[in-house]
């Protein structure tokens, strides 16, 4: 038995249970006092973006250790281990970490799309439970494949989707269950912002050097390769499809997320482009409508789920008198519309829900997106992680299947135990080779 197992079965009793018992309370591992050998043993892979602070500070006030830290970008490497975790051996290679760290329990991973699933996949393989940030791939092949290595492997994983840990997603998941606006057959998503590029834009074809604290060869990864260009850093590569899958892929798997949840919505049947730019092959559009069906399941009836991005907004929204949001979920039942975004919820009309009572909570508080993690290692139960990848990555799937339908022009239908669809040039692109050098 490795010593990794072994830890993780001395973490799971020992003297943690000891200590419990002796006081007689029940206290969540992640809120303990650790001794040092009774922390996990945490390695990031990318410190930086708009979440790296927030991960450094959720697992150091967990108590646990971060022994080893990754980037491309040695200042931000260096900036992120003098603040956070100032005794992690640092690397700008994943795989050498991964290789080389003795008596690792778990990985975090932060980086751009594109190098999400070759560290995750690596990782698992290795027995390592697993955090890795939203959307959970770059393309539908990576994303099953994380699915189909975490189910095997056992280990506890989670998606990025904080806010599936925040009390108001929880209400509305119980409102829409119990009946508030009546059986639901749409569903609007939408979100104000623009990771695009216009139709016309072109690769750049100035070549500068690569700044000496970056290495460029591992930030492209197992993408195709080209020049260094500071127009794809720090947070631009998402408007480029080599890197990313624009709005879509940024924001679907935070606000869909909820109508995935709330509907028990797992795999798409169909989806199609309403409405959007003149495809660009390099870039991610602005400003993108589609439409995406499921079907029936159980008591659910069939579901048209409307996504919008950029600039434009549900008709719904006019129709109904509800006002316009930067971004939000519009739930349109048979008994009115209920709106929610991170942190409100709105029943329409709403003199007809003056004496609208919620039902009593029967989903619970969360720890903590992170702390439910890392509980979930402690007590080795994989499925107490909600955004667990057999969740998130279904969820990302239908999401790049949107992006397919886009990039092909076509109306696409989709198989999700063949993992096909109805398109050549789609099914194309559900896997995209990996450049010579990596693996998945």
């Amino acid at each position: 038995m490795s010593s990794r197992f072994s830890r993780r079965d001395f973490l799971k009793s020992g003297a943690a249970v000891a200590s419990l018992a002796a006081v007689n309370v029940s206290v969540p591992a992640y809120s303990q006092d650790k001794a040092p050998s009774n922390k996990l043993n945490i390695a990031f892979v990318g410190v930086a973006g708009m979440r790296g602070d927030d991960h450094f500070a959720k697992i150091n006030a967990a108590g646990e250790n971060i022994v080893a830290i990754c980037d491309v970008d040695s200042r931000l490497l260096n900036k992120a281990g003098e603040k956070h975790a100032p005794k992690a051996e640092k690397f700008a290679d994943f795989r050498k970490m991964l290789e080389t760290t003795k008596d690792l329990d778990a990985v975090l991973i932060t980086t751009p799309d594109h190098t999400h699933a070759a560290p995750a996949v690596m990782a698992m393989k290795m027995g390592l439970h697993c955090y890795c940030e939203k959307p959970l791939a770059h393309d539908i092949r990576e994303a099953r494949v994380m699915q189909e290595v975490a189910a095997e492997k056992k280990v506890c994983t989670q998606m990025g989707t904080q806010i599936h840990a925040e009390d108001n997603y929880r209400r509305v998941v119980e409102m829409v269950q119990s009946g508030a606006v009546g059986k639901v057959h749409d569903v609007y998503v939408w979100c104000g912002k623009g990771w695009g590029l216009t139709p016309d834009a072109k690769r750049p074809t100035d070549t500068p050097p690569v700044p000496s604290y970056l290495d460029w060869d591992l930030w492209v990864g197992p993408a195709p390769f080209r020049p260094y260009n500071p127009c794809y850093l720090p947070a631009n590569w998402r408007k480029w499809w080599d890197f990313g899958n624009g709005t879509l892929g940024d924001m679907a798997a935070h606000i869909m997320d909820l109508a995935f949840w709330a509907l028990k919505l797992k795999n798409c049947k169909t989806v199609k482009i309403v409405d959007g730019p003149a495809l660009n092959p390099e870039g991610c559009p602005l400003n993108l409508e589609m439409d995406y069906t499921f079907e029936a399941d159980g008591e659910q009836p069939a579901v048209n789920l409307h996504w919008l991005d950029g600039g434009k907004r549900p008709e719904i929204l006019k129709q109904k008198g509800i006002p316009d949001r930067f971004m939000g979920v519009l739930f349109d039942g048979e008994k009115g519309q209920l709106f929610a975004d991170y942190g409100s919820r709105v029943l329409y009309p709403e003199e007809n829900f003056k004496d609208y009572k919620a039902p009593e909570p029967w989903i619970a508080k969360s720890l903590g997106h992170h702390n439910e993690w890392l509980q979930a290692i402690r007590d080795n139960k994989p499925e107490d992680c909600l955004c667990r990848f057999s969740y998130g990555g279904r969820l990302t799937e239908t999401i790049l299947l949107g992006a397919l339908a886009y990039r092909t022009g076509e109306e696409l239908v989709w198989d999700a135990d063949a993992m096909k669809t109805n398109s050549e040039a789609a099914n194309a692109l559900l896997a995209v080779p990996y450049r010579e050098g990596w693996t998945l």
